[in-house]
C-alpha cells in the first residue's frame, strides 16, 4: 500500500525497497471548468541539482524540449498538451543507479504553458498529485496530493527525490511560484533566453 504524504513530509524510498532501481514519477491534475479560452497545457519538468541547489549545466534540466538526461538517469515520457483523461498526465522515468554522483537532488515541477496569454493559474487546477511507483513491479510506493493551496501561481514544485546516507528519499514540497517556467529556471540556475 502506498504511503500518502502531507506537505513537508519526507519518506525513504529505498529503505523498505532494497535494490529499488527504476521508478516512475507520475504527475497529474484536473482543470476547473472555468472558460479561459483555451486548453490548459501543464508541463512536468525535472531539475537535477547539485549540493548547491542549482543545476550543474543547463542539460541537467529535463523537460519537453530535452526529454532525456545525458546520463540516461532521467527521461521525460512526453508532453501531454491538454491534461485530458484519468491517471498520470505526464511521467518521468528515473533510473536511480544512473544518477550522476554530483547530483544530490531531483526536483519535480509543473508549470502552466503561456499562463499570461491564456489567463491561467494553479488556482484553476484541481486534484494535482505526484506519485512514485516501482517501474519493474508496478507497485505504487508513495503519493502526495497537493490540495487546493494555490491561487495565482503559474508554477509549482511538487516534490524532490534526494540522496541521504546512501538512501533515496522523497520530500513532499508543494510550493508555488509566480512567473511560470522562467521563475523556476532562475531559481534552479538554468539559463533561459
Amino acid at each position: 500500500m502506498p504511503v500518502s504524504l502531507q506537505k513537508g513530509q519526507k519518506v525513504s524510498l529505498t529503505k523498505d525497497n532494497p535494490g529499488l532501481k527504476n521508478v516512475v514519477v507520475g504527475l497529474g491534475w484536473d482543470v476547473n471548468q472555468f472558460d479561459t479560452g483555451g486548453d490548459f497545457d501543464l508541463d512536468a519538468c525535472a531539475f537535477l541539482l547539485t549540493d548547491s541547489g542549482k543545476v550543474g549545466t543547463s542539460s541537467d534540466f529535463v523537460y519537453f524540449g530535452n526529454l532525456k538526461h545525458s546520463s540516461g538517469a532521467v527521461e521525460h515520457m512526453g508532453d501531454n498538451l491538454t491534461g485530458a483523461g484519468d491517471g498520470d498526465d505526464e511521467q518521468i522515468k528515473v533510473d536511480l543507479s544512473k544518477v550522476p554522483d554530483n547530483i544530490s537532488k531531483i526536483a519535480f515541477t509543473v508549470t502552466i504553458y503561456e499562463p499570461e496569454q491564456r489567463r491561467q493559474n494553479f488556482g484553476q487546477v484541481n486534484n494535482a498529485f505526484i506519485r512514485i511507483y516501482n517501474a519493474d513491479s508496478g507497485e505504487e510506493l508513495l503519493r502526495y496530493d497537493l490540495g487546493e493551496d494555490f491561487s495565482i501561481e503559474t508554477a509549482a514544485v511538487f516534490g524532490e527525490l534526494y540522496k541521504n546516507n546512501g538512501e533515496w528519499k522523497f520530500n513532499a514540497i508543494g510550493s508555488g511560484f509566480q512567473g511560470g517556467l522562467a521563475a523556476l529556471c532562475a531559481n534552479y540556475g538554468v539559463d533561459v533566453e
